[in-house]
């Protein structure tokens, strides 16, 4: 008989918790053209940042206090170098994860919410950098605590970002219509394609302005806050 002690009831929370962050973002995302003609945009970023939060804010603390359940596939947390890879790794999903946060006074709603159709920057290197983040994100973090569990995580939150990547064309095509389309015939989903393939140019000074500097910034604060953030979290027990 296969053991299975180590099929913790956290690794189908998880996925759980998952499904319902990924059903209230992507639901709330694809019904924003009607959300916005009834409340107005500024409240309807209001209700979507009301939803989204609490339920990502769970999802952080539940991940944080399970991480090590089930089965310890591997454990390299010893080997030389391989917590400076971690690091490095984790700092350059933050940097294709959070080009959204570029326009803060429209994440805020203090300026009017809008849908922009990006060439500049990290687009170039990708059409879609929150994807290619969280799997940078998801492959550190597996690397690093190699259990079940994470590799459960690892999935859904890949397969969720993998459907952000059909959704997310389909809200701009549908916006935005022959000038996505322009836009999608020089850039590419998998990073360095586009320019690979001599469709799209590398500009360097793009990504010398505040909004990258911003995010630097936030790097190396989210650095120093990391271990405090664990505990905090272990205060809570579920």
């Amino acid at each position: 008989m296969v053991e299975t002690s180590w099929l913790t009831p956290s690794h189908g929370i998880i996925i759980a918790m998952l499904a319902t962050f990924a059903l209230a973002h992507s639901g709330l995302a694809a019904l924003r053209s009607r959300g916005e003609a009834l409340i107005g945009a500024r409240a309807y970023r209001v209700l979507f940042a009301l939803v989204s939060l609490p339920l990502a804010g769970i999802l952080i603390v539940y991940f944080i206090n399970h991480r090590y359940d089930g089965l310890r596939l591997w454990n390299l947390q010893g080997t030389p170098g391989v917590a400076a890879a971690v690091w490095l790794l984790s700092a350059l999903s933050f940097l294709f994860l959070y080009p959204a946060t570029f326009n803060l006074l429209e994440v805020a709603a203090i300026q009017k919410p809008e849908i922009h159709l990006y060439e500049t920057g990290i687009v170039r290197i990708t059409r879609h950098p929150q994807m290619v983040g969280q799997v940078i994100w998801c492959v550190a973090h597996t690397l690093w605590l190699g259990t079940t569990f994470m590799l459960v995580t690892s999935a859904g939150l890949i397969a969720h970002h993998l459907f952000a990547v059909w959704h997310g064309d389909r809200r701009w095509q549908a916006r935005y219509g022959d000038a996505f389309e322009a836009v999608k015939a020089r850039t590419s989903v998998i990073p360095f394609q586009a320019i690979a393939q001599g469709r799209q140019e590398l500009k360097w000074q793009e990504f010398l302005k505040p909004a990258y500097l911003g995010v630097t910034a936030f790097i190396w604060g989210f650095w120093w806050f990391h271990p405090a953030l664990i505990g905090l979290t272990q205060r809570w027990t579920w």
